[in-house]
């Protein structure tokens, strides 16, 4: 059978977790190269890594994951985050995010892990707010639009998704994680050695899934987030504890709004039932909804 990592607690270390929901064929019983196909897309038979709760700080998260060396080899060859969505949509749920921390925001560089072809940066670089922009996007496939998105300011763009060295010290303002820290295996560490980049004040932004959320319950093994890039998925509870242990003060959380497009929500609503309603003309304007996702913001 393939060797996979076994671990506690990426969050308190505990070693005896109480396993909570599992996929028909769990992923701890398959080859690495079983799970390739699984990997991204949705529609598909959901397989994933069981996922248990630890009972000292209610993280939910998977004992069992990918080694560093098999993520790296999934993620060289991923497709932009959701690009089943239209850009506007994702655009437009993107710019709520940006303007919860803007009337917070100071001087300094801007930080962001995971940006995929820049929505966010795009936003960023319209302002004077930021002198240099340090990107750590694993994907090269958008390195050229994450590029442009800076719009000629100063940047560093790495697919290093866990080596920040470069960043100086305390020279950082605003740090963005979008959907980004379910997909870590060390979150704690990473966020860590984020906020020693940090300028005392500076602002971090997180969003998340939350797996307390009503969908979550509704649609069972069949939520999307349950998937193999989640080797943890949050609640408002955990992420708080997380993020103060990482060293982050002024910690808010809230529901966030996403934009969906309408037939893509009614086809998620489909696959929740076991329905695939493939090419059914549908309609395709946007919902601003909170269905299920979290946006956390704390100060360094």
């Amino acid at each position: 059978m393939e060797t996979f990592l076994h671990r506690g607690c990426p969050l308190c270390g505990n070693t005896s977790p109480k396993n909570e929901i599992s996929s028909s064929r769990r992923a701890e019983n398959l080859l690495f190269a079983d799970l390739k196909p699984y990997w991204s897309g949705l529609f598909k038979e959901k397989v994933f890594f069981s996922y248990a709760r630890c009972p000292d700080c209610g993280l939910l998260y998977c004992p069992d994951y990918f080694t560093p060396s098999q993520l790296a080899e999934l993620y060289a060859d991923m497709a932009p985050n959701m690009d089943v969505v239209p850009s506007a949509t994702l655009c437009a749920t993107q710019c709520n995010y940006w303007k919860s921390i803007l009337p917070r925001l100071g001087k300094g560089d801007y930080f962001e892990l995971g940006p995929d072809i820049g929505y966010i940066v795009r936003l960023a670089a319209q302002t004077d707010i930021f002198e240099h922009y340090w990107l750590f996007e694993p994907n090269r496939a958008v390195h050229q639009q994450l590029a442009e998105a800076t719009a000629g300011w100063p940047y560093t763009i790495s697919p290093a998704m866990d080596d920040f060295s470069a960043v100086p010290d305390a020279s950082v303002s605003a740090a963005v994680l979008i959907h980004v820290l379910d997909h870590l295996f060390d979150p704690l560490a990473t966020l860590r050695a984020i906020r020693r980049t940090m300028k005392p004040g500076g602002v971090l932004l997180i969003v998340t899934h939350n797996e307390k959320s009503l969908l979550r319950h509704a649609m069972s093994t069949r939520w999307p987030p349950f998937c193999l890039q989640h080797p943890e998925i949050y609640n408002p509870a955990s992420i708080r504890q997380l993020v103060r242990t990482a060293g982050f003060s002024d910690v808010r959380i809230e529901r966030s709004k996403n934009h969906f497009p309408i037939d893509f929500m009614v086809r998620q609503a489909g696959y929740a039932i076991g329905v695939n309603l493939g090419k059914l003309p549908l309609p395709t304007f946007s919902l601003g909804l909170k269905l299920g996702n979290i946006q956390t913001i704390a100060i360094a």
